[in-house]
């Protein structure tokens, strides 16, 4: 009986040892579990951060130091006088003596960015355009005042510099030539003086032409389905990598839930010349061209009106060394098609001098490839090239001319001839006429007619203050 009941008890034993491990068990399962919990709890996050890091959070990462924002300001001087715009000379010197001018100031807002460490910062030159002061914000809050370093309203791109005793953050600069069609972009700028807001979308389309609400043509650029909007104007527009592959541009502002930008390709030889000059030398080809007319093609067995027709050829030029002459038609530069005068400038505008350019001509009912090495315009062909390209050949101020032509001023050159049937002929200047202005640049001696002539060659049609008598008006020819 004893026996027995001690082999129950041993039993009892075990049975509750057994239970002892069960619990002990469960409460180390418990444990592990609740750790584990902890741990995904804990370690989630980051894993999800990781994962929604994608290519255009580290490439905004990458590129927003570089970027910033640009605040100018204009000071506009007006005089309230409310008899302005009747012409009676008695009211505008009352109100000059008694009612002086008074200064206002206007600001505006846009982007750039930085391209190096020395400082310096593309963007458009609309943005800082008759500016007084430029004040740059960069994304760590850091204020610097600018100053510029060259601008050109051809291509709408400036430079402009600050100076720091730090490292500057700069973007990488990329290559527009290979992008696709359908490839993500992103675009960083102020929009409504929003800092760095950063938009994406998709190329659209390339080489788009574009009125802008100046009117005016702007060429090659990139179409992107991100608006650009007040104060994006100047910022990066970058490719899935970081890199710059254009500037964003507000020319078109009517558009909505589509941007453009300058391709960077074409921004960087601008870039260079601004950085080094102060201003673009534009290619030189050594001719003149104009519009290919239905009657003209025919005339030359040409099947087709896409194309310019070279009118002059310099003797001794680029083009006059390379074989091209008067009468050839040029059909494609650089392999690229010419279909309108407004195409040939564009594509020799994106060539510095010393570039070795391939030009295709139609020439006696054959195709004619050759290379042309550009050059500069020299200063010496000024002249003649005012009297080619806008009909005018012009002299110092004399005393005796002021009294030949009753002048009210003997500052400016002196329009001495006029080609009856050139532009200027045509918009109605004379001889006796005083040339005070060429687009932006003031002439006031025979040295500034010649550089203004050059650095007008640039562009498809110029701007002339033409003085007659007591009065000045302004004029645009389009050679």
């Amino acid at each position: 009986m004893a026996r027995a009941q001690d082999t129950s008890g041993s039993h009892y034993r075990r049975n509750k040892e057994i239970e002892v491990r069960r619990q002990k068990a469960e409460v180390r399962f418990s444990v592990l579990c609740l750790l584990f919990s902890v741990f995904c709890l804990l370690a989630t996050p980051a894993a999800h951060a990781q994962e929604r890091r994608t290519p255009v959070v580290i490439a905004v990462e990458k590129v927003s130091p570089a970027v910033v924002n640009i605040n100018t300001e204009e000071v506009i001087r007006q005089r309230a006088n409310p008899f302005t715009g009747l012409g009676d000379e008695f009211f505008d010197q009352f109100f000059q003596d008694f009612f002086p001018p008074q200064d206002y100031k206007r600001q505006s807002l846009g982007s750039g960015v930085i391209i190096n460490q020395k400082g310096y910062i593309l963007t458009n030159e609309h943005v800082i355009s008759r500016a007084s002061t430029i004040k740059i914000t960069l994304n760590d809050n850091r204020e610097f005042d600018a100053h510029l370093v060259g601008a050109d309203s051809r291509s709408d791109l400036a430079i402009i510099k600050i100076d720091s005793d730090k490292p500057l953050p700069f973007a990488q600069m990329g290559a527009s030539a290979d992008i696709m069609i359908g490839e993500s972009v992103i675009a960083i700028g102020n929009p409504f003086g929003l800092s760095h807001t950063v938009t994406t979308g998709i190329v659209s389309a390339v080489n788009r032409n574009i009125k802008g609400e100046d009117g005016r043509i702007y060429s090659d650029f990139i179409q992107i389905d991100a608006s650009i909007n007040p104060g994006n104007s100047g910022g990066p527009l970058l490719n899935i990598n970081g890199e710059v592959i254009g500037i964003n541009s507000a020319i078109y502002q009517k558009a909505e839930g589509i941007g453009f930008a300058i391709p960077i390709d074409r921004a960087k030889r601008i870039v260079n010349d601004l950085i080094k000059y102060g201003e673009v030398h534009e290619a030189w080809l050594g001719i003149f061209v104009q519009e290919l007319t239905p009657q003209i093609a025919k005339s030359f067995g040409y099947s087709n009106t896409k194309g310019v027709i070279i009118s002059k050829a310099f003797k001794g030029g680029p083009s006059d060394r390379a074989g091209l002459k008067r009468g050839d038609i040029i059909i494609s530069i650089g392999n690229k098609p010419i279909r309108t005068i407004d195409d040939y400038y564009d594509l020799i505008y994106g060539y510095g001098h010393n570039d070795k350019i391939s030009i295709t001509v139609f020439r006696d009912g054959e195709k004619v490839a050759v290379n042309v090495t550009a050059q500069a315009i020299p200063e010496e062909l000024s002249d003649e090239i005012a009297l080619e390209w806008l009909g005018i050949a012009v002299n110092e101020i004399t005393n005796k001319a002021v009294k030949k032509y009753q002048l009210f001023t003997n500052s400016g050159v002196l329009i001495s001839k006029v080609e009856k049937e050139s532009p200027a002929g045509k918009i109605g200047i004379e001889a006796g006429d005083v040339l005070r202005q060429i687009n932006q640049a003031k002439v006031e001696t025979l040295k500034d007619f010649k550089k203004a002539v050059i650095s007008a060659k640039k562009g498809s049609s110029v701007l002339l203050l033409i003085q007659r008598g007591k009065y000045g008006y302004y004029v645009t020819l389009e050679p």
